[in-house]
């Protein structure tokens, strides 16, 4: 049997079957094999009769009678009995007629499942049954479960499972001086126990080989992306000491020292004529775009051109305006031009034409800047905002416009733990800003209780009536009868006819067309309302210095990094502000909640994060789940070492990876999600 053989050729798995094993996206044996369970249930002790208690317990004993009954509302019993050399014990299945026929009388089984009351007698409530032999697929050992689907159960993909594997030659996927060097366990030996394990100890090495794999493929495809990176060339961009000078004495304030160090590596980078590709990684209000301004402030004093891209409209006027402010000199501030999709044609037009000739230097935008259309020959440097909410392939196309590769420096607000940054971002370069600027004040968080929903309305109306502005944050768009939490939509009418009926109430949500959206947000940075309903959807990086207020209803159903996120949102202007997390219950809140009430360091909090709601909370469950990782842990740093540097020494050995044909092939596909391809 081969990996790509499909599934109807296992016992058992007729087009009916399959196509359900298609709804998990499992067609081939291939597809089968590597379907790893979600958990396992341990039923590998086997127990005598005599020893019984409540709970999860495997039995070696011989059936003995069986009946088979109708019973009211049309309820099916099937039951049985067992004993062993120490007694008896009763088995009950409910609403499944096949047992009688399916029990050999007389014959001994091992008998797994839940020992519990049941009608005021103890017995075994629709257990697994099994006939005793040496290897087992369903009881008496520790028993896999799998992601299941409608009309298709764990107990079908073991079977088939258990069928495949002694059919099947798993050949090995990784060269043999790395299996030995790093201690690894061979591959088919690793499949096998991921299915079948022997004990909890033969799983955890089992897993490690195959977590190894995931992640020295995720490194591997990083370092080929390096190294390819290296073969390009860009323009060289002078570092020039005066200009730096300058630029940071007509700032409004002082920089921080990690803004300085951030922007003496950026400057090191663009000198060179191999491309930089370098990400700053800046907790919420560290001063990022001050670094990156610097940076462009560089290249145009040289002549050449920077694209400035942001995930939306909104972010890029924001940007420009900043832009603005920060480039005091009158040279440098009429250098820089807008060009969003928003724009009227005659706008669009002029502003290309000015690009083209080079009259606009830096360009802010969105991804209009990556149309055909623009002509950006003298593009030195990339700054990109919010890196990963782009695609790879906007990148590359930015990225080749020039008809060289240009500097790229990316930037993200999202506070990333160190293991996630080196797995996620391995080609990169990776500058971190962990400080605040001067004067920045902390906001002030506070978890409310239900109880007190008319105190913390006051403390709001209060801001309001300073003259500030506030967000209220729902984790959903409308009232939902399966999830118990507010809705955008319902928070709304309420805020606006009860609560705070005296104040300019505005809603903002991801159904709106990106229109609406864009008009509601300017109503709100224009202060044309005062208050702003909003689900999640309220962008990273918006700057309202007036808003002071954060509201977020039903905290408990958001991520801590998520939570740090919405917080970030305010505290950007010169007075005081404060987030409100109004608990959906009187329970005491759990130590996600209570770290987010106490702790403002969204470095600390997002490796809170990934050890509660593992690494999809933190990047997105998409780009998570392109990356694969269904094994490897993103908190086991040791791990994640020992396969960074095993690729590091697959690429120094200069072995030829089309020997490794599995292995070519996931590279092939990471080379699809990773930043340079």
């Amino acid at each position: 049997m081969m990996l790509s053989t499909v599934l109807t050729e296992l016992k058992g798995v007729g087009p009916a079957a399959a196509a359900k094993f298609g709804v998990l996206g499992l067609k081939t044996v291939g597809d089968l094999v590597t379907y790893w369970p979600r958990r396992y249930d341990d039923y590998s002790q086997v127990v005598t009769m005599k020893d019984l208690k409540p709970g999860a317990v495997t039995l070696s004993g011989t059936i003995d009678t069986i009946t088979s009954r109708y019973v009211r509302r049309g309820m099916h019993i099937t039951e049985a009995q067992a004993h062993d050399a120490t007694g008896v014990v009763r088995l009950v299945w409910f609403n499944q007629p096949y047992r009688a026929n399916s029990i050999k009388p007389g014959q001994q089984y091992f008998i797994s499942g839940n020992y519990e009351l049941s009608h005021q007698r103890f017995g075994l409530l629709n257990p697994t049954i099994e006939l005793a032999q040496e290897f087992t697929v369903n009881t008496a050992r520790i028993v896999p479960i799998y992601k299941e689907t409608k009309g298709l159960t764990s107990r079908q993909i073991r079977a088939a499972v258990a069928d495949a594997l002694p059919k099947l030659t798993l050949d090995e996927t990784l060269p043999q001086w790395l299996i030995d060097e790093a201690d690894l366990l061979d591959y088919s030996t690793a499949v096998h126990t991921m299915h079948f394990p022997e004990s909890a100890e033969a799983l955890a090495v089992a897993k490690r080989r195959l977590g190894f794999e995931e992640v020295f493929g995720l490194s591997l495809a990083s370092q080929y992306a390096k190294q390819e990176l290296q073969l390009e060339r860009a323009l060289p961009v002078q570092f020039k000491p005066e200009l730096a000078k300058l630029f940071v004495s007509q700032l409004p304030f002082t920089l921080t020292d990690g803004q300085r160090a951030t922007a003496w590596q950026i400057f090191t980078d663009m000198e060179r004529p191999t491309p930089m590709n370098r990400l700053v990684e800046g907790d919420v209000g560290s001063g990022k775009t001050v670094v990156a301004t610097m940076a462009a402030v560089m290249a145009m004093d040289q002549g050449y051109q920077v694209a400035f891209m942001a995930p939306t409209e909104l972010l890029a006027r924001q940007h420009a305006n900043t832009l603005a402010l920060l480039l005091s000199d009158k040279k440098h501030q009429d250098r820089v031009g807008l060009l969003v999709g928003s724009m009227k044609t005659a706008q669009k037009t002029a502003a290309r034409e000015a690009i083209k000739d080079g009259r606009i230097q830096c360009i802010v935008g969105t991804q209009a800047l990556i149309q055909d259309s623009v002509d950006m020959h003298k593009l030195a440097l990339v700054i990109i905002d919010e890196q990963h909410r782009f695609g790879v392939d906007q990148r590359k196309a930015l990225m080749l416009k020039s008809g060289h590769m240009p500097h790229v420096l990316s930037m993200t607000a999202t506070p990333i733990p160190r293991s996630l940054a080196l797995t996620l971002y391995g080609e990169m370069d990776i500058s971190v800003l962990r400080e605040k600027p001067a004067g920045r004040q902390e906001v002030q968080t506070e978890l409310v209780s239900p109880n007190s929903q008319a105190q913390l309305f006051d403390k709001v109306q209060a801001e309001l009536q300073a003259g500030r502005q506030a967000f209220v944050v729902c984790p959903l768009i409308a009232e939902s009868a399966v999830l118990d939490a507010q809705s955008a939509e319902a928070t709304y009418e309420r805020l606006r006819q009860h609560e705070l009926k005296k104040w300019r109430v505005g809603l903002l949500h991801g159904k709106l067309k990106p229109a609406d959206k864009q008009a509601v947000m300017e109503q709100f940075v224009r202060h044309e309302l005062d208050v702003l309903v909003s689900t999640t959807v309220i962008e990273v990086g918006v700057d309202i210095p007036n808003a002071s207020v954060m509201l977020i209803e039903t905290p408990e159903r958001f991520g801590l990094a998520q939570l740090h996120q919405l917080r970030g949102r305010i505290g950007r202007g010169a007075h005081q502000s404060y987030c409100y997390a109004l608990l959906s219950d009187s329970k005491a809140p759990g130590r996600r909640l209570r770290a987010f009430e106490s702790t403002y360091d969204g470095f600390k909090l997002s490796e809170l994060d990934l050890q509660l709601r593992g690494p999809g909370a933190i990047y997105g469950t998409l780009q998570h789940g392109a990356l694969d990782l269904r094994i490897a842990q993103l908190s086991d740093t040791v791990l994640i070492a020992e396969a960074q540097k095993a690729a590091k020494a697959f690429i120094k050995r200069e072995e030829n990876l089309l020997h490794y044909t599995t292995l070519a092939q996931t590279i092939t596909r990471l080379q699809t999600v990773t930043n340079l391809n």
